[in-house]
């Protein structure tokens, strides 16, 4: 890829049996620690673009207005990701949405995302970085467009109570590992480059 277009990563966290939240968890499950929120904080000051969704937007603005109020009743290293959000530059992807946005640094666009993006990876720099919106980020990896996949699993399994499945109407994808690493001994971070494919390889010969 050239050093003059943007790539694109698809950004998820996960409970072990794949979803992306349950029923009456608290955020992160209730098991973020201070290596992995310190890691948020860092991320948060690099050259990302956040990409989502209306839902998510409707959401994070939310918490992120919630976060950077004295009563909160977020933890301090919860209250400064979440506030943080509101420095970062966000694409919000909404037919419903109307401008001007409250939330701080959000540039709107109303049509189709997949080409949207097609066209910001060309003409942009950086990184472009999804935040749930889950459908997003199954519509911008089937079309192919996606350079990174990257996950951190939460080690608990939701069988009972979790929402949002996040693989529901995945292609078959291929993944090539290029990062891995565990936070509070807990909770592991998966990256990977995907290749979507078309159904299962050949098998091995010999």
């Amino acid at each position: 890829m050239s050093e003059t277009t943007a790539s694109l990563m698809v950004d998820l966290i996960i409970s072990l049996d794949g979803y992306a939240s349950a029923e009456g968890w608290p955020g992160w499950w209730g098991l973020e620690g201070p290596e992995y929120l310190a890691w948020l904080d860092e991320e948060g000051k690099k050259d990302f673009t956040t990409l989502m969704g209306a839902n998510t937007y409707r959401v994070m603005s939310s918490m992120s207005e919630e976060a950077s109020e004295d009563s909160s009743g977020f933890s301090e290293e919860e209250g400064a990701s979440l506030s943080g959000l509101a420095a970062m530059p966000k694409i919000i992807f909404s037919s419903t949405l109307k401008e001007p946005l409250a939330w701080p640094n959000s540039e709107l666009i109303s049509g189709d995302a997949v080409e949207a993006v097609r066209e910001l990876k060309r003409t942009r720099t950086g990184t472009l970085s999804t935040l749930g919106s889950l459908s997003l980020c199954r519509s911008l990896l089937t079309a192919g467009l996606v350079d990174r996949f990257r996950l951190v699993i939460f080690p608990v399994i939701t069988g009972r109570t979790g929402s949002e499945r996040i693989y529901d109407g995945y292609p078959d994808v291929a993944l090539e590992l290029v990062d891995s690493r565990t936070f509070d001994g807990r909770s592991q971070l998966l990256e990977y480059i995907p290749t979507v494919i078309e159904g299962p390889p050949p098998a091995r010969q010999g």
